[in-house]
């Protein structure tokens, strides 16, 4: 078998403690991916090395977002696309002649 020696996967699982993550508060068995509810109200959870244990508070995925990415700049000003000049490009299309 390819087991891996019990030091490499303590090592990898010490690697992930302190690591945040954010689960969305739903009723019942729905969805839980992020995208499918960004206005519901996020549980701020933290890897303690065994389990997730409870960290904070979001009130929706925007702001879950802010806690777990800070260093990230959410108020980068949006790069402006370059203008297509003329040309006869691959994708380009054809002139219309009338």
């Amino acid at each position: 078998m390819d087991d891996e020696p019990l030091s490499q996967w303590a090592e990898r699982r010490d690697e992930r403690i302190g690591q945040l993550r954010a689960v969305p508060l739903v009723t019942g068995g729905g969805p839980r991916a992020s995208h499918l509810n960004p206005d519901a109200p996020r549980a701020i959870q933290r890897w303690n090395g065994h389990l997730w244990e409870p960290h904070g508070f979001a009130a929706n995925l925007a702001e879950a977002r802010r806690i777990l990415f800070p260093h990230t700049e959410a108020a980068s000003t949006p790069e402006t696309t370059p203008k297509l000049g003329p040309g006869t490009g691959r994708h380009r299309k054809p002139p219309t002649s009338s």
